[in-house]
C-alpha cells in the first residue's frame, strides 16, 4: 500500500505544476554574490519537488492537506504552515499574502522592501528582508553577513563586554598594586636588615 501511495505521489509530481519560484533565490544570488538555493524559503535546499524530507513526495496525507490549505491561502495575515516551506517562506506568505507574493515574481528586487525590517525570525539582529538581499538564511542565527553579525552582537552584548573590560581592568590594577606592595615590603625588609647589620 505504501508503494502504491508513493507511486501516486510521484505521478502527481510529474504531472502537476510544482510551485517553486527560483526568481527570488536567483535575484538574491545575483545581488549578494553568494551561492543560494531554494533553502532560502523551502524546507529542502533542492526545492519542493522530490522524495526527500521537506519535499512533496515525502509528505503524508495530513501534510498534503496542510500543503493544499497553504496553497489556497491568498490573503495576507493568514497563518500558513506549509510543510514544504521553512519558517521564512511561511512568514513571507503571512506578511504579504500569496497574491502579492506571486505579483513579485516579475520583480523580485521588491520583496525585501515589501517585507520591511520588522521580522527577524532567527533573532540575530539582522532583519529577514536584509538577509534575503545578503543571500543568507533568515532562519539560522549563525548564517549572516559577518560584519552585520559582529555589529549586531556588539550592540546586543555591549553591557556584557563593557563589564568584562572594567572587571579585567580592575583585576589588573589590583594585581599591579599587589606586586608593588610586595616590592615595597621587600625593600622595607631589606632596609631593616641593612639597619640591623650596622
Amino acid at each position: 500500500m505504501k508503494r502504491f501511495f508513493t507511486f501516486i505521489i510521484v505521478l502527481f509530481l510529474t504531472q502537476a505544476q510544482v510551485f517553486a519560484y527560483p526568481e527570488f533565490y536567483e535575484y538574491s544570488r545575483k545581488v549578494s554574490n553568494r551561492k543560494t538555493n531554494c533553502a532560502l524559503c523551502h524546507s529542502h535546499g533542492d526545492g519542493p519537488e522530490g522524495l526527500e524530507p521537506g519535499q512533496i513526495g515525502s509528505l503524508n496525507k495530513d501534510e498534503m492537506e496542510k500543503l493544499m490549505r497553504a496553497r489556497s491561502t491568498f490573503n495576507l495575515g493568514s497563518k500558513v504552515e506549509s510543510p514544504i516551506l521553512n519558517s521564512f517562506g511561511n512568514q513571507i506568505i503571512f506578511t504579504l499574502g500569496k497574491k502579492k507574493f506571486l505579483e513579485l515574481k516579475t520583480h523580485p528586487q521588491d520583496l525585501a522592501r515589501e517585507l520591511g525590517l520588522k521580522s527577524d525570525l532567527d533573532s540575530d539582529g539582522i532583519p529577514d528582508s536584509v538577509e534575503y538581499l545578503d543571500g543568507t538564511l533568515a532562519i539560522s542565527p549563525e548564517d549572516g553577513h559577518p560584519w552585520k553579525l559582529f555589529v549586531s552582537n556588539l550592540q546586543k552584548y555591549f553591557k556584557h563586554i563593557l563589564l568584562a573590560i572594567v572587571s579585567v581592568s580592575l583585576l589588573l590594577y589590583g594585581f599591579i598594586n599587589f606586586l608593588k606592595g610586595l616590592d615595597l615590603a621587600a625593600k622595607v625588609k631589606g632596609d631593616n636588615h641593612e639597619t640591623k647589620k650596622h
